[in-house]
């Protein structure tokens, strides 16, 4: 198949690649052009805007870092991808962005005679490397059996979680709670060790009782409790701080417009928001963990 990708940043790039490795021809499309370059190499095709790389596509994969980016890929006049796509090929946008924003740009292009979903992704660059994602995709049943073999060769969990939008909303839903958790396993590890506890034993308690959760038994934000974990090497790599502020921010803002309160996610937002005003928001989220610990 013939697949535009949009999109080859951190994620998109390692999707792309194994796109490619299946035996896709991949139409290319972004403004790093070291990554263009090297996918160039293992067979992708070079395209000069979004709208070359839809033209010639059975189907459009964008990958983009912010609502902003989605709308003008899409929808821009001149070289959006809606002004070059032929009626009728399939449409995915696997970035993370507000639901209203997946339903405004699904609904223009409906209107040039195209399917469009969203299918944002949960297992960070290792899972695009690995090819292992969860791919949440909010789709008409139509569209959703049309993609699935493709996600597949991406993915490992694909979800169809309803119509254009609940995507959105189930990433935005889960990495809410992703970030509370993770402040919720910091402050109880931070209390545990200021009252002397070995940190070791403590964890060993959370993860065999009512506590334990994927912030604490896999990710845990204590240097030296889970060696793979970014806290064994200075919170680097992972899921940086900067991008948890950005989906806690679209969960706060989703929630406001629906009248719902998130009041410990407004809280986590807050918090991530301090953690990057002093400098941190390049480091992986669990560093969250050093506003709570003592200063040697």
């Amino acid at each position: 198949m013939r697949i535009a990708f949009i999109g080859l940043g951190n994620m998109g790039a390692p999707m792309a690649r194994n796109l490619i490795k299946a035996g896709h021809q991949l139409n290319l499309f972004d403004l790093n052009k070291t990554v263009l370059a090297e996918l160039a190499e293992l067979g992708g095709q070079v395209s000069a805007s979004p709208r070359d790389a839809a033209a010639s596509s059975e189907l459009v994969i964008t990958m983009l870092p912010a609502a902003a980016h989605v709308r003008a890929v899409y929808l821009n006049e001149d070289d959006g991808v809606l002004a070059g796509i032929r009626p009728g090929t399939p449409t995915l946008d696997c970035s993370t962005i507000d639901p209203q924003t997946a339903r405004d740009v699904s609904k223009a292009a409906a209107a040039k005679g195209v399917d469009m979903g969203d299918a944002p992704v949960s297992g960070g660059t290792g899972g695009a490397a690995a090819g292992t994602l969860t791919f949440m995709v909010g789709a008409s049943t139509e569209l959703f059996a049309t993609l699935k073999p493709v996600l597949e060769q991406m993915g490992r969990n694909i979800v169809h979680c309803g119509e254009v939008g609940t995507g959105q909303i189930a990433k935005i839903c889960n990495n809410l709670l992703l970030g509370i958790s993770m402040i919720g396993v910091s402050e109880a590890m931070a209390l545990g060790n200021a009252l002397g506890i070995d940190t070791k034993v403590l964890a060993g308690i959370i993860n065999s009782s009512t506590g334990r959760c994927w912030s604490s038994d896999t990710y845990n934000p204590w240097p030296g409790i889970i060696e793979t974990a970014p806290a064994s090497r200075g919170y680097t790599g992972g899921f940086g701080a900067e991008l948890m502020l950005k989906d806690l921010g679209l969960a706060t803002e989703a929630a406001r417009q629906a009248h719902q309160p998130v009041i410990l996610g407004a809280v986590a937002q807050q918090l991530y928001q301090a953690m990057s005003l002093r400098g941190e928001g390049g480091k992986d989220f669990s560093a969250i963990v050093e506003g709570y610990r003592k200063k040697d």
